[in-house]
């Protein structure tokens, strides 16, 4: 009686590898390639109001127009000063001001900080980001999983890189002058999570016995920080 071959054990290990290769490959993807030359976002169109879908409708391509394409909207400065507590302010491009970028997989930011104000800590759960300081002086820096802190301090003309969902922060060193940071990320809708919002400004509030485990505070510290959180 024959028994058929078996495969070698580093042979099936290098298959098995191979095999989560292209499972995770097709997981980690950030938005979805377009099956178009492009998708001009139909923000107009009753007949979609009522429909959720992964992204926005798209005109009929025979309806594009340069305007598609083109947008002012990170022209203007942001009021960084009355943005409390934090004195930043944020000015996107998306699917309403710039139509054309619709299922482009991405997204560009104007973010003017004030003297010594900042853009906390948080994370953009579908995106890398990469920071280019237009003006001013900034400290910027990301937090990886093994909780190791890289920061760099900018300046005008310096680029710096977030990778995807790691929490990171951007402060204005000057005192007396804002500064200005233009911002790319891979992904047309990348979410924002600002943590200390989080975990401190939920809806419903996050029960006070999760926070003083979490962050070893007491009640008082607790009510102390929701007050200043709301500006």
């Amino acid at each position: 009686m024959t028994t058929a071959p078996t495969s070698p054990p580093h042979l099936i290990l290098i298959l098995s590898c191979i095999a989560v290769a292209f499972l995770w490959g097709g997981l980690v993807k950030a938005d979805p390639e377009p099956l178009q030359d492009y998708c001009i976002a139909d923000r107009k169109g009753s007949e979609t109001e009522n429909l959720f879908i992964n992204g926005v409708a798209c005109i009929n391509p025979e309806l594009a127009k340069v305007s598609h394409f083109t947008t002012s909207a990170l022209s203007k400065p942001g009021n960084a000063t009355a943005a409390k507590p934090f004195g930043f302010s944020i000015t996107v491009t998306n699917s309403i001001n710039l139509p054309g970028l619709n299922t482009m997989g991405l997204t560009m930011g104007r973010v003017d900080i004030k003297p010594n104000g900042m853009v906390p800590l948080h994370s953009h759960p579908r995106a890398s980001e990469v920071a280019t300081l237009l003006k001013g002086s900034v400290l910027v820096g990301f937090i990886d999983t093994s909780n190791r802190l890289f920061t760099q301090q900018l300046r005008v003309g310096d680029s710096f890189v977030f990778p995807k969902g790691m929490m990171h922060f951007l402060y204005n060193l000057e005192r007396s002058g804002s500064a200005l940071v233009l911002s790319g990320l891979n992904s047309q809708n990348p979410g924002t999570q600002i943590t200390s919002m989080a975990a401190f400004a939920t809806k419903p509030p996050l029960p006070d016995e999760v926070l003083q485990v979490a962050f070893q505070i007491n009640g008082q510290d607790i009510a102390r920080i929701r007050r200043n959180l709301r500006g």
